[in-house]
């Protein structure tokens, strides 16, 4: 897609509602296949003076603590306040996780001191540190990001939920169930609460896919055929967690979520074409900030 062609599409997704934009982020997944989450979202954001960028979800294990700060206080002086952090440990591909030098058994302990490190750079502290898999001594990072780029934490387990505690400022879900949604918010505030963080002011999200159409078998067989062809999966194992139908249909069926608490949604919107995708997200928008 031309430069050109990217900027008409934000523009339209902006008049449509949409507040901001996500990019994945892979190194070598399955097949190699893969990009840059920052490079992405680094080159959207100058595409459209107020839309925001997300990465979903950034594979910080993958990465040294250092650069990821940099990193950071580069696109809060290109795109200041337009940026949202989402990281995670990844999974689906244990191999990817090998061949950048990481060990998967260990890939949550390494993101936790990564997470910290981040964190105090964030805040200009110069900062010495010393643990299992970083060692930093006089370590700074000018000019001071401060909490101007919100940390949203991905993952399934209650790990993910005690990293978000510590360390985010939202939990991201995927892969979920309404019951189990709420129970992960209660379960963050709760480990908040006992490290002192119980007055964040939290920034949940859910990131699904979606399929859109006239009918939902129509819907059914757009998102299930971008599924396959991406995870490698087969479309049953996601089908219960993966809304379609009309934009009224999926609508209603994200609904339960912004009720729980739920404020950033990331929609994988699948639809006959980009026109088709962007109408069927801003019905949906709607329908979601009426409620």
């Amino acid at each position: 897609m031309s430069i050109d062609a990217k900027h008409r599409m934000l523009e339209d997704a902006w008049a449509a509602g949409v507040n901001h934009i996500f990019m994945a982020d892979h190194v070598s997944f399955r097949d190699g296949s893969g990009t840059d989450g920052f490079v992405e979202i680094a080159a959207l954001s100058q595409l459209h003076a107020e839309m925001s960028v997300m990465i979903s979800i950034y594979l910080l294990p993958l990465r040294h603590p250092l650069p990821v700060a940099r990193q950071l206080a580069t696109m809060h002086k290109i795109a200041p306040g337009r940026m949202l952090f989402g990281v995670g440990i990844g999974g689906e591909d244990r191999h990817e996780i090998e061949i950048c030098g990481v060990d998967p058994r260990t890939r949550g302990r390494q993101t936790n001191e990564c997470l910290e490190i981040v964190r105090r750079l964030m805040l200009g502290e110069s900062v010495d540190f010393e643990g299992e898999f970083f060692n930093l001594s006089q370590a700074r990072i000018k000019p001071t990001v401060g909490n101007s780029v919100p940390i949203i934490v991905g993952g399934r387990s209650n790990a993910a939920l005690d990293r978000t505690a510590r360390f985010g400022d939202g939990w991201i879900g995927a892969w979920c169930s309404v019951r189990r949604y709420r129970e992960a918010l209660a379960l963050v505030q709760q480990a908040a609460s006992e490290t002192g963080r119980d007055k964040t002011d939290w920034l949940h999200g859910y990131q699904p896919w979606v399929g859109v159409a006239d009918s939902r078998e129509e819907a059914r067989k757009l998102v299930a055929k971008a599924m396959e062809s991406f995870y490698h999966i087969p479309f049953e194992k996601f089908e219960r967690y993966v809304p379609y139908g009309t934009p009224d249909d999926v609508a209603n069926d994200l609904a339960p979520f912004v009720d729980a608490g739920c404020s950033i949604m990331n929609l994988k919107v699948v639809a006959g074409n980009d026109s088709h995708s962007i109408a069927a997200t801003k019905i949906i928008a709607q329908s979601l900030r009426n409620r």
